[in-house]
């Protein structure tokens, strides 16, 4: 760690010497833009201060009673979120679906040590056979496919939640995880499961309770269980890659559960090897009686009769296009949460002009189930419930947008790559320099009411704005290698001289003398390091890959407490003596003020260490056990965004503010309190908004704002997404949001196609009906609806 510290006193020192420069170009009338520099140094110090510190974490590693405390806590907070979205996605509601798995009779998809074992049976609705069944596979790896539908995700639920509830203290943690962003080019299958655990659970990311290396640690004990969730849901070309990572870098003998189709199972296999010491599981078709008696049982007993007159027709055509789609599992929980509620007749699916074929039946169930949701919520609560044509709208929006980035999983702090504002990096220069414009709008007619200002100065105080454009450019164009911290410390000062640039010229009306080359010199390094002070402690300007995580409080505070009052102490010393110096500079011809400039540079100095001591603790701060809503989520993101913008306006004009009043003031705290005042009203929205574009609440509020709007989205998307989430539309997916099937995702778009060319004559073309056919809540079914078939969810996953 001494290296950092020399690179801190050697950055203050050059800082120090362009200070010295710029006095020796301008002498004494360059003073004030000297001034400025200098108290940057101090603020500079701080800074670098608290990065000299940090050095390496604490912990090189996790002890036992960590690693211990990690798997509890985390098995504690995979169960309560599982229990609570397997309630949402209805699984037991009245009771699983009765799905049969057995071992896989494709022997080119089993490992070649492997025998398949004809004994292995288990019932989905059954917790115990689950857990006996995994517990009693080679090595407890398994292999689940299936076709689309067929329940996969639904096993994987409910395996993770039957161990979870006959775990034993020393039992290893099943964690479910969705394949789609794993990217073997990128990370191998160990850290990438490292950091989704990481990220999918915050909590665990508290480095003074749970350690630095308890993830790892568990990994290398083989005291987690991960379930990867969708091999088909990563891109067909990247599949055999997975695969391959799967057997190449994990240990072959360490549990997991992998689940994918099985055509998307058999296409990697042929390019890689199965995967390696694992059980293959399938289900057997779901029989028809079954499902039907399993979706009774969630029927109003006064539509019993309903449902036995689509018994008994099938049973005297059990060959029926609605006979065949039962058989899926999908399809039944489909036709359950459609015609269960009772306000469907179930008998309608009997028709065979309305549904001459299966894929008729399936894309009738995928089309009304929004509208037959939301009319049934409407109607169980007038007051709050959403327009279901709205809602649909909404939901379409999402499913578009989802496939034009080509995933599965919403994410809030991901909506801003949808819109061109905000991922052009001109066009979001243009946002944010208008986002800052309005702040100067807002802030500077104050320093004409409350300062005396003239009204002249507040165009030419807005102009400082300009500072955003250049460092906004370049944050955008940051290399992907700024991975150590010489790089992004260099690459920092790079992006904040060019902001004092850009803003030198509305600074140097503002400079006495009359040397304008000299001001610009001046006013470009003053604001340059003032800037830099801001991007060390934010960050550059640009949107983050992901959210901050948990909300300031006083947890590990002492621990905390003496870190935080060194930052204060070193700051408030440094700065003490740097003011001293420079007033004994100063006024070396006349009264010595010595002890004063020591009381006042140990004032500012204290209020700045406060100010870096107060980032330091909004930053890091860490999830609490019970957060696990994702409006809690992005509260947090917010709160975190708003207290950093004002710490770093604070930290952006307060060296300047300190050095202006030992320079035309008397030098007491109260003189300190106006100028900083009026250096926040004059431009300390520069320094908030540099530290809210470092976060992702503000770019979500943008593209919300823009997509609510044109009616694209609803401007209380949270709550419309809860909802969703709550009538089974939507599932959660740890931090994010997916659609309850891929299925589902991919018909919306084309269903409003249909809706649309059931107006025209040419949808209807080149088959017998001649018009299109509505199901009673008014959803055509048009002749392109039923010519897709399966192959709408094909082409989703080949995105």
């Amino acid at each position: 760690m001494r290296w950092r510290w020399m690179v801190a006193w050697l950055l203050c020192t050059v800082a120090t010497g362009v200070l010295m420069c710029v006095w020796g170009l301008g002498g004494l009338d360059q003073v004030s833009a000297a001034a400025s520099v200098f108290g940057t140094v101090v603020g500079l110090l701080g800074v670098l201060a608290v990065w000299a510190w940090q050095g390496k974490p604490r912990h090189s590693s996790s002890d036992t009673g960590q690693i211990t405390e990690t798997a509890q806590t985390l098995a504690r907070v995979v169960r309560r979120r599982w229990e609570d979205e397997a309630i949402l996605r209805q699984l037991f509601e009245p009771a699983p679906l009765p799905v049969i798995w057995t071992c896989c009779r494709r022997w080119e998809l089993t490992d070649r040590t492997m025998r398949p074992d004809s004994a292995i049976l288990c019932h989905a609705d059954a917790p115990d056979e689950l857990v006996e069944t995994f517990k009693r596979t080679t090595r407890q790896r398994v292999v689940v496919l299936g076709p689309g539908g067929s329940g996969k995700t639904t096993f994987a639920v409910l395996l993770v939640l039957a161990l979870l509830r006959t775990r034993n203290t020393d039992d290893p943690v099943p964690v479910l995880c969705p394949l789609s962003s794993f990217d073997p080019s990128r990370e191998t299958a160990r850290d990438w499961l490292q950091r989704r655990v990481t990220e999918d659970y915050p909590v665990l990311s508290d480095v003074q309770r749970y350690g630095t290396s308890s993830i790892v640690e568990l990994l290398t004990e083989h005291r987690l269980v991960p379930v990867f969730d969708g091999l088909d849901e990563v891109p067909e070309a990247r599949q055999s890659e997975v695969l391959a990572a799967l057997n190449n870098t994990l240990p072959t003998n360490a549990p997991l559960v992998l689940t994918c189709r099985t055509d998307d199972y058999a296409r990697a296999v042929q390019e890689a090897t199965p995967l390696a010491n694992a059980t293959v599981l399938e289900p057997a078709p779901l029989h028809v009686g079954e499902a039907l008696a399993a979706i009774r049982l969630a029927a109003p007993t006064q539509r019993r009769p309903e449902w036995d007159a689509l018994a008994a027709h099938l049973s005297q055509t059990p060959d029926s296009p609605v006979g065949h789609v039962l058989t899926s599992p999908l399809m039944a929980t489909m036709a359950r949460s459609v015609y269960a509620g009772g306000d469907r007749d179930p008998t309608e699916l009997t028709d065979l002009r309305r549904f001459p074929t299966l894929p008729a039946v399936e894309h009738h169930l995928l089309d009304v189930l929004i509208p037959t949701l939301y009319a049934r919520s409407q109607r169980q609560f007038p007051a709050g419930g959403w327009n279901a044509e709205k809602a649909r709208r909404y939901l379409t929006f999402l499913a578009q947008g989802l496939s034009r980035q080509g995933t599965f999983d919403f994410a809030w702090w991901k909506l801003h790559t949808w819109s061109s504002a905000l991922t052009n990096p001109w066009r979001r220069v243009a946002t944010w320099l208008a986002i800052t414009l309005v702040g100067h709008l807002v802030t500077n007619p104050f320093l004409v009411l409350f300062f005396g200002a003239s009204w002249e100065t507040v165009p030419m105080c807005m102009a400082q704005a300009a500072a955003v454009v250049p460092m906004f450019l370049l944050s955008s164009r940051a290399p992907v290698a700024l991975t150590t911290i010489g790089h992004r410390t260099g690459f920092s000062a790079l992006v904040a001289l060019s902001g004092g640039l850009a803003v030198s010229p509305a600074a140097v009306p503002f400079l006495p003398g009359a040397n304008v080359a000299h001001k610009v010199l001046g006013a470009t390094v003053s604001i340059g390091l003032c800037l830099w002070l801001v991007v060390l402690a934010a960050g550059l300007p640009a949107p983050p890959e992901r959210p901050n995580r948990g909300c300031p409080g006083i947890a590990q505070w002492s621990r905390r407490l003496p870190r935080a009052l060194g930052i204060v102490a070193s700051v408030a010393v440094s700065s003490s003596l740097f003011f001293a110096s420079y007033t004994a500079y100063l006024h070396r011809d006349g009264e010595p003020r010595f002890l004063a400039s020591l009381r006042d540079g140990l004032v500012i100095g204290a209020v700045l260490g406060i100010g870096l001591a107060f980032f330091r603790w909004i930053r890091s701060a860490s999830a609490a056990d019970d957060q696990e809503s994702l409006e809690e989520t992005l509260r947090a993101d917010r709160l975190l965004a708003l207290l950093g913008g004002g710490a770093c306006a604070l930290l952006f004009v307060l060296p300047d503010a300190g050095v202006r009043t030992s320079i035309w003031f008397a030098n007491t705290v109260t003189d300190l309190a106006i100028v900083t005042a009026f250096r926040l009203l004059d431009n300390g929205v520069i320094g908030f908004v540099l530290a809210l574009a470092t976060c992702a609440w503000p770019y979500y509020v943008i593209a919300r704002f823009q997509f609510a709007a044109r009616g694209q989205l609803p401007w209380r998307l949270q709550a419309f997404l809860a909802d969703a989430h709550r009538l089974g539309i939507l599932r959660r997916v740890n931090s994010t949001y997916q659609f309850r099937h891929a299925r589902l995702q991919s018909r919306l778009p084309k269903a409003l196609s249909c809706r649309s060319h059931a107006l025209l004559p040419t949808c209807q073309a080149h088959i017998p009906i001649q018009q299109p056919h509505c199901d009673p809540s008014g959803v055509p079914t048009c002749a392109a609806s039923r010519r897709e078939g399966h192959r709408s969810e094909t082409k989703m996953r080949d995105m």
